[in-house]
């Protein structure tokens, strides 16, 4: 079958490799009927990871069962589901708790794991043509059947959840004001969803003209960095503090010329944005170690924060992969009942063959190249 492979930094390939296989009783096989590239996948992409050559890409997947295994009695060939990034047992510890980013059983030695992800256990990614799910009757979220609400559901994989679970983070109710920095994907899934469940006032910080369209759109306030201090820019919009704010960017955070990276840039707006006692959620990727980062310290994964600004303001700070399963199923039903519209944040549906010409314009943030479908084809899956 066809899939995206990681050959080297900066280089993808669309490559023929085997098929998945039936390998537990427990799993199902998809064919992918869509995928869509991840803003973490660029992390593997631009060599900031320690992903090494052959991996599958692919953690936002959906598609039609077309096997299953012995063991699965909650699905058949036919269904049309939607996978969590998270690859997760549904026994363990946690996944009772619903915290199933960090499942105890799936990845030896690690908490949480996930498709075509570097560390995140042997899960092949879904830029291909098939895709096996363990654990299926757990993993898989099952959807009405035919092709309705396509280009929504698929964001029920990562970043619809993840944008939720941000605003969650924060500790948000409604009514509040909050920000959200980064206008990327999921920072557009975490203002949408603080719109959907009634903040007075969102302000969404980014630099790029496209993706501040996209956020004033759907009602939520732009700030351009590149213009100046964001946080002061909010704090003069605003008349003063806001309520609540969200960290949608992550480890590869760059500085007011939006040229340098200052891996604290965006966590430490977040402590100078909120009022005391406020809340900050940080569903943004930070990472142990960092092969590209731009000081010793920060390639171990030690951020510098004004901690005693955090302490002396009183906030609350949560962190930590979305748990998809917490939320999925309500996500779903939003969008079946017309209440969302996520695929807003869609700027491009392609052939899976253009994978590599797409990472590289999804990277450099050209040609309006804001969240891309791939739709495989091929001698399997016409």
């Amino acid at each position: 079958m066809k899939a995206v492979v990681y050959k080297s930094p900066f280089t993808v390939a669309i490559e023929e490799v085997e098929p998945p296989k039936i390998q537990h009783p427990d799993d199902i096989i998809v064919k992918i009927t869509t995928a869509a590239i991840c803003g973490s996948d660029l992390h593997m992409y631009e060599g900031r990871t320690a992903a090494e050559a052959g991996i599958v890409f692919g953690h936002e997947n959906m598609g039609i069962v077309e096997e299953v295994g012995s063991g699965v009695s909650l699905l058949k060939k036919g269904d049309r589901v939607v996978m969590p990034f998270n690859v997760a047992c549904g026994r363990c510890h946690n996944c009772e708790e619903s915290r199933t980013a960090f499942c105890t059983q799936v990845n030896p030695g690690f908490a949480g794991g996930a498709y075509g992800y570097v560390a995140m256990g042997p899960y092949s990614g879904g830029q291909a043509q098939f895709i096996r799910v363990p654990y299926a009757d757990f993993n898989a979220l099952k959807l009405p059947p035919g092709n309705e609400f396509e280009k929504d559901f698929i964001l029920l994989a990562d970043i619809f959840p993840t944008g939720w679970h941000g605003v969650v983070l924060s500790g948000f109710k409604p009514g509040e004001s909050i920000a959200i920095f980064g206008a990327g994907p999921v920072g557009l899934m975490a203002a949408y969803s603080a719109v959907l469940r009634g903040a007075s006032k969102v302000y969404v910080v980014d630099r790029v003209p496209e993706r501040l369209n996209k956020a004033k759109e759907i009602g939520c306030i732009p700030i351009d960095f590149s213009k100046g201090d964001a946080v002061q820019q909010i704090i003069e919009q605003h008349g003063g503090l806001i309520d609540r704010a969200v960290d949608a960017v992550g480890y590869q955070a760059v500085n007011d010329s939006g040229a340098k990276e200052e891996p604290n840039a965006v966590l430490t707006s977040l402590i100078r944005v909120v009022r005391p006692t406020g809340g900050l959620g940080i569903p943004g990727l930070y990472v142990p170690s960092d092969p590209g980062a731009p000081d010793p310290s920060s390639a171990k994964g030690n951020i510098l924060l004004p901690f005693g600004s955090l302490f002396e303001k009183g906030l609350s700070l949560a962190t930590g992969q979305c748990n998809v399963k917490a939320y999925n199923r309500y996500l779903r039903d939003l969008i079946v009942a017309g209440k969302a519209k996520p695929s807003f944040v869609i700027s491009h549906e392609i052939p899976i063959d253009e994978a590599p010409e797409a990472y590289h314009k999804f990277d450099k943030r050209i040609d309006g190249y804001t969240k891309v479908l791939f739709k495989p084809k091929g001698q399997h899956n016409e």
